[in-house]
């Protein structure tokens, strides 16, 4: 029996492997976090400091924790540090502890030197202290996160059907044992499908988290009154409900050993062999039959998100029915045209590729951005499909979120944030606004716009690659926290696609990667060229296809960037207007914008390296090679490339064979086809 059941947890371990790979975990976009300033501070290089520095770190090094709660502690007397540790109980133990390991590194950094902080992620709870906070109970300071999307049925019914499924988990979650109390599950009503999970610090008793998740529950009505989805984020407990499904299936822990007693030598009764084959019998058979359960539906999982994928690929022949899934998003377009005054020239924020944009005010006060898609588009239609239902789909600090849409008749409106420092070129670009970007922001933008792109490529439920990514597209709030925009172009990839190709080649060139330039051939690492080159646009405040004219000779950026970086002089890179900030941290950034613009698409870092890249300057950058596009620096060859740009403009032809790459030249998006 014993080896039957060692056979069961091989075959659900390799089932829920292939699962893990076809389904990507859900990450949530944002991550709170509270730097309790009423416990005290401490100073660097502190034995405080150190010692939470030791403890921190030390998540990866538990291997023998495959449950995903971690209560740890080091030091001694007042210096002491303790650390809670909280996965989601979806996670597998590898990618449970890369995550708090990432976590502990983002708290740090936020809260640099309170003794205590906790920072709630997506899908993991980092907590620490220099008092001990092991099984106790706290449920102050709480944090709210809101989706936006109003109910669709009856709200009576919806908050009774809400608060039965949070009950119901609430008590499946307070009987489990001291390694993980934890539960999630969905409910089917007639208008949508419910998904919840909750979850406790695992060392609580089922009292203590009983009392926790009672303490949440009762502040849905607060928060998320007449919303589709919440989170309620607590130190000792958390909640969240959508409508759409964030979690996975549990991760399979071992049954804990229950060790029957051992008979006396003297007393090896039948009555005693009788009771202990009971006990392992009454272990054994409820591990199959989970396991069995678990297996089947792993394989229903994993053939239900296949299905999921041949349907998003086949719906873009049926690009009518697809608007379908975002009707809960649609505007009036009477009430739009009122906010945005008739859509009048002195709302308008600027004009894009497919149309302009506008600054609106609802009736509630809240400030809206329209993208109003130009009516004598041919591209409108299907561009606009594409942006609803992805853009519908992501949620992220660092994407621009869209509230809704608005169809009537030709009429094709986005309505957006609106973000009041309208876009990074607006800044960068300009010799004045530009000393509002000090080297902190620029850092701090190019992190941004990192994450987002990582989130884009691997942590979203779909992988996207943006295609179009440029200083115009990357917009900034009221603290200038980047948010990536304009998914009219975005392609979407099946999990396991690595790359494509497309016969229309669209985005902006001088962002483009060549072999998707030349050749239509994308992938990931099309984005991420695009992100080098507004890396360098960035730290040096110049435009990637404005000529650099020093005395007789002149060049392009990444051929500027490229021979200053190689020549040691990578500090004539740096834009003029930072003289606050460190040379050797902006010096790192041309050498990651550099590893990013390589030819050879091959040999550039994906975004989640370059993230890591940007976040730990104790890893060691290889060696760039020669940047795509690379041109010596010589008015000659400048001149020459000049003048076949303008004799391919006159002469532009879709049959072409040889076109060469030309940057557009307002910035704006365009669109050809590739050679043939």
């Amino acid at each position: 029996m014993a080896a039957n059941a060692m056979l069961f947890r091989l075959l659900l371990s390799f089932l829920c492997y292939l699962f893990v790979i076809m389904v990507p975990l859900q990450v949530s976009a944002l991550d709170p976090y509270n730097c309790d300033n009423g416990r005290g501070n401490y100073t660097t290089n502190s034995a405080y400091d150190n010692n939470l520095n030791t403890v921190l770190s030390s998540f990866l090094n538990h291997t023998e924790i495959n449950y995903g709660y971690y209560n740890l502690s080091h030091g001694q007397n007042a210096d002491k540090a303790y650390v809670r540790g909280l996965c989601r109980g979806d996670l597998e133990p590898d990618e449970c502890r890369k995550r708090l390991n990432d976590s502990a590194f983002y708290l740090k950094k936020q809260c640099p030197n309170q003794k205590e902080a906790i920072v709630w992620a997506g899908d993991c709870t980092v907590w620490y202290s220099n008092r001990s906070i092991f099984g106790v109970t706290e449920t102050q300071p709480t944090q709210w996160l809101i989706y936006l999307r109003n109910i669709t049925g009856p709200a009576d019914e919806f908050d009774q059907v809400l608060s039965n499924l949070m009950r119901n988990l609430k008590d499946k979650a307070a009987s489990g044992d001291s390694r993980r109390k934890y539960a999630s599950n969905n409910v089917t009503t007639d208008y949508t499908t419910l998904y919840g999970l909750v979850q406790c610090m695992a060392d609580l008793t089922g009292a203590q988290c009983n009392d926790c998740l009672e303490s949440a529950i009762s502040e849905i009505p607060s928060c998320c009154e007449g919303r589709m989805g919440g989170n309620v984020l607590k130190p000792s407990c958390r909640l969240r409900f959508d409508p759409y499904r964030f979690f996975n299936e549990t991760t399979v822990i071992d049954p804990i050993q229950v060790q029957p007693p051992s008979p006396s030598t003297n007393n090896t009764t039948s009555e005693g062999k009788s009771n202990t084959a009971k006990i392992v019998i009454a272990i054994t058979v409820p591990v199959v039959l989970v396991a069995l359960v678990l297996g089947f539906i792993c394989i229903c999982l994993i053939v239900r998100k296949q299905k999921h994928f041949v349907e998003i690929k086949s719906g873009q022949d049926h690009d009518e029915d697809e608007i379908t899934i975002a009707q809960s998003l649609q505007f009036n377009f009477d009430t739009i045209r009122v906010a945005t005054n008739d859509f009048s020239d002195s709302s308008k924020l600027g004009q894009g590729g497919f149309g302009a944009v506008y600054r609106g005010e609802l009736s509630n006060g809240q400030v809206i951005a329209v993208k109003r898609l130009s009516g004598n588009s041919d591209q409108g239609d299907a561009e606009f499909k594409n942006e609803v239902l992805l853009v519908a789909k992501l949620q992220h600090r660092n994407l621009v979120r869209l509230l809704g849409f608005s169809l009537e008749g030709r009429e094709r409106l986005l309505v957006y944030e609106f973000l009041p420092n309208k876009s990074l070129d607006y800044f960068i670009f300009d010799p004045l606004r530009k000393a509002q970007l000090d080297g902190e922001m620029r850092f701090n933008i190019i992190k941004g716009i990192a994450r987002g792109l990582v989130y884009l490529h691997e942590d979203s439920r779909l992988r996207i690659i943006h295609r179009d990514l440029k200083a115009s597209n990357i917009l900034l709030d009221e603290e200038m926290n980047p948010k990536i925009a304009d998914f009219g172009m975005a392609r979407l990839f099946v999990v396991d696609q690595t790359q494509g190709n497309t016969k229309r080649i669209v985005g902006t060139y001088g962002y483009m990667a060549p072999e998707y330039a030349m050749h239509g051939h994308f992938s990931v690492k099309s984005d991420v060229f695009s992100f080098g080159v507004l890396v360098l646009e960035i730290v040096s405040g110049l435009k990637n296809n404005n000529a650099i004219h020093q005395g007789e000779n002149a060049e392009y950026l990444l051929s500027f960037a490229w021979r200053n970086w190689r020549e040691g002089t990578a500090t004539n890179v740096i834009d003029p207007s930072l003289n606050s900030i460190s040379a050797d941290e902006i010096i790192r950034c041309i050498h990651i914008g550099l590893l990013c613009v390589q030819e050879n698409l091959a040999d550039r870092p994906n975004m989640a390296s370059v993230a890591l890249m940007l976040n730990s300057y104790s890893l060691s950058l290889p060696v760039p090679s020669k940047p795509a596009f690379f041109m010596e620096n010589t008015t000659e060859s400048l001149l020459a490339m000049q003048l076949s740009e303008d004799d391919s403009r006159a002469t532009r032809s879709t049959e072409s064979t040889s076109k060469s790459v030309r940057e557009s030249v307002n910035e704006a998006s365009i669109t050809e086809l590739s050679a043939r």
